[in-house]
């Protein structure tokens, strides 16, 4: 078998793994106690915490660890309605009778659920308002000047992903980022909107640096760059310059930020992993990328005018990694049937926590049709894929189509 499926989740890096068992066995102490052995914990998360800062260009104090992305996002999205109603009363937004009473989220039609579905709830509540701003068909992207017409009096928080995770499209955050902050606010508006990019795929196949990007917060996330399943968050200058409130209450851990004894042997590996990134990203990179390209070139030698490339802009950059493909002379098979009928391809149709008998909804918001987009793939490729391992996997698509040929001929 070969696993194609990195954009899902990656293995444990060797490395990491050696973190990880050493802090089991050294650091299993408290980090709270004032002993020996809680100060050796103590260590190494505040190590942990200088390698993720560095992996993403932050200050140390500006990142707090969470148990993964979803967390994150959540909290981030709850913090910006704290924040507004803590901010901007009702009475200084004007008039109480419309909308302009709640606060307004911005985003696009192409979010992780744990963005989307947090502001579903909030508009069924009544707790909150949002824009979701569509991607342009012509390039897989939200385009600035669409989110910046979506702004609002009661606007508070854009939120944005860093890259998808089904075609690899990088979105502009930092061109959202600095045209938002160059925005005049009026009278009876938000003073501020708060920045926010889920950088979950990016992390590991690009550089990423919240100076040049200019967010207020970003979430990290573990387990897509070979760490372990938990995560962080960024907030730039937490209280000072970042409003941030704690979505727990308990014992006073991550400066009362995120309560809750410290899960030290999964930190440590998040910071292990993020200084592998911070090292290597640039060769990791361009590996992932030498690889993607040798696959895409295959499947076009093999299969010809048979496949298309959804997401595959000449406008918009992706990630290195990340093709994703349908086989459109294929009489209407779908990703899910090419799936089980060829075991040594591990990949997906999509989204790993989506279904995967169905068309990707991502696909369709970029404009691919519905038959094409029922026969798509997704394949990631990761640091170990190597181009043998991509030359088994296209021989098990050819031998898999020509068999269905035959037997759809000798009907």
């Amino acid at each position: 078998m070969v696993y194609l499926d990195y954009n899902a989740t990656t293995p444990l890096a060797p490395e990491v793994i050696d973190v990880i068992t050493e802090s089991l066995r050294e650091a299993w102490g408290n980090p709270s106690s004032s002993h020996e052995l809680g100060y050796k914990a103590k260590e190494v998360i505040s190590l942990a915490r200088t390698q993720v800062a560095n992996m993403i260009g932050a200050n140390i104090s500006d990142i707090i660890f969470t148990s993964g992305g979803t967390e994150g996002n959540n909290w981030i999205l709850q913090m910006a309605v704290k924040y507004y109603h803590e901010t901007f009363k009702i009475e200084c937004i004007g008039d109480t009778n419309n909308k302009t009473s709640r606060p307004h989220f911005i985003t696009s039609n192409i979010e992780h659920d744990s963005i989307k579905l947090v502001l579903d709830h909030f508009q069924s509540e009544g707790i909150a308002d949002a824009t979701f701003v569509p991607v342009r068909t012509t390039t897989g992207a939200v385009d600035v000047q669409d989110i910046l017409a979506a702004v609002r009096p009661s606007t508070i928080m854009i939120t944005v992903m860093l890259a998808n995770n089904e075609t690899g499209v990088l979105q502009p955050v930092s061109d959202i980022c600095h045209q938002v902050k160059s925005l005049k606010r009026n009278i009876g508006e938000t003073k501020r909107i708060l920045l926010h990019t889920d950088a979950a795929q990016a992390l590991g196949k690009v550089s990423v640096n919240v100076e040049e990007l200019g967010v207020d917060y970003l979430t990290v996330v573990g387990h897509k760059f070979y760490a372990p399943r938990i995560g962080a968050i960024f907030a730039k200058n937490p209280r000072q310059t970042s409003p941030i409130y704690p979505l727990l209450f308990g014992g006073g851990q991550e400066r009362n930020f995120r309560p809750g004894t410290e899960n030290t042997p999964m930190i440590a590996g998040l910071g292990k992993a993020a200084q592998l990134v911070f090292d290597n990203v640039g060769m990791y990179h361009s590996h992932m990328l030498e690889i993607r390209n040798y696959l895409e070139l295959k499947l076009i030698e093999n299969f010809q005018d048979s496949v298309c490339f959804n997401g595959k802009f000449k406008c918009s950059e992706r990630l290195p990694n990340t093709c994703n493909v349908s086989f459109i002379g294929s009489k209407s098979i779908k990703g899910h049937e090419i799936l089980s009928n060829v075991p040594s391809l591990q990949a997906s149709v999509g989204a790993a926590c989506h279904a995967q008998n169905r068309p990707s909804s991502i696909l369709l918001a970029i404009g691919v049709p519905e038959a094409v987009a029922w026969s798509a793939l997704r394949i990631s490729v990761g640091r170990e894929t190597r181009k043998e391992d991509i030359d088994s996997v296209i021989q098990d698509l050819v031998v898999f189509f020509n068999q269905r040929k035959s037997l759809v001929q000798g009907h």
